[in-house]
Order: C-alpha cells, then sequence, then structure tokens
C-alpha cells in the first residue's frame, strides 16, 4: 500500500462520511479515524518499517501492560519510543484522567513515532489512579504511563 492508496482510502471515507476505516493484511495493518475538524489521523505498524533498537508491539498488546507492582498498582507502560499525547488533539478533553474507569479497549493516550499516531489501549480493567507522564513529552519503550487499580 502506498500513499496514493491511503489518499484514496481518505477521500472515500470523507465522501461516505466514514469516522473510522481498519484493514489488516500480510503483517500490515492501517487505521484511519476522522474527527470533529474533519482531517483524518494515521496511525499504522508494518513489520518491515525502520524501527528502533526494541521492539515495537502493535498499539493495545499485552507489552503495554506490566505485572503488579507492590502498591497492587498494575503500571500502563509505553509499548514504543515517541510522543505521549493525553487527547487525539490540543482541544479536545485528554481521553483518561484519575479517577476515569478503564477497560481492557479503553483508548488512554496517543504515542506519536515517526509521524505515526498510535492509540495506546489500557489493555486493564480498573480505575486510573494516577497520570506519570505530562502531555506533549517524549516516553521511551517500556516507560510507565499510568498507574491503575485493578477492578
Amino acid at each position: 500500500m502506498d500513499l496514493k492508496d491511503i489518499r484514496n482510502i481518505v477521500e472515500l471515507m470523507k465522501e461516505h462520511e466514514l469516522t473510522k476505516f481498519e484493514l489488516e493484511e500480510e503483517g500490515f495493518r492501517i487505521a484511519l479515524a476522522r474527527g470533529a475538524l474533519e482531517e483524518p489521523r494515521f496511525m499504522a505498524s508494518m513489520p518491515n518499517a525502520p524501527v528502533p533498537a526494541a521492539p515495537v508491539p502493535v498499539a493495545g498488546e499485552a507489552a503495554a501492560v506490566a505485572a503488579p507492582v507492590d502498591d497492587g498498582l498494575i503500571e500502563i507502560k509505553s509499548p514504543i519510543v515517541g510522543t505521549f499525547y493525553r487527547s487525539g488533539s490540543p482541544e479536545a478533553d485528554p481521553f483518561v484522567q484519575v479517577g476515569s474507569d478503564v477497560s481492557l479497549d479503553t483508548v488512554v493516550c496517543i504515542v506519536e513515532a515517526m509521524k505515526v499516531m498510535n492509540e495506546i489501549k489500557a489493555d486493564v480493567k480498573g480505575t486510573i489512579v494516577k497520570v506519570l507522564v505530562e502531555n506533549a513529552t517524549p516516553v521511551q519503550f517500556g516507560q510507565p504511563l499510568f498507574k491503575v487499580k485493578p477492578a
């Protein structure tokens, strides 16, 4: 899939007023979402793309959650190196805040890597008790982002 194909998909999304599109085939995954500003967000994972020295799991995989620590809380960790964003756009509310209930599929933040916006899911059921990273700051692979009290 090349940039021309992606542009065609975006145009079809606009034409048919779709807000979300996902495709996965032969180790390639692409997900597009349009927000209120009508600008598409792009997320993709390509195993053959240049990657950091550490392995890069697909956003939302189990690697994003660590084992419980001594205080009984679970850390949601960054599965990739990039820039941490608490919301989908600067004027939007954060995906989650302290006190927010999360489930396995709850998007808790975005980590931008190489101009690709990767939605990070909680992969745990519980309540956010601490946000460990400031908005728009760099994060490392495996860096804790949130602490969650499991349900």
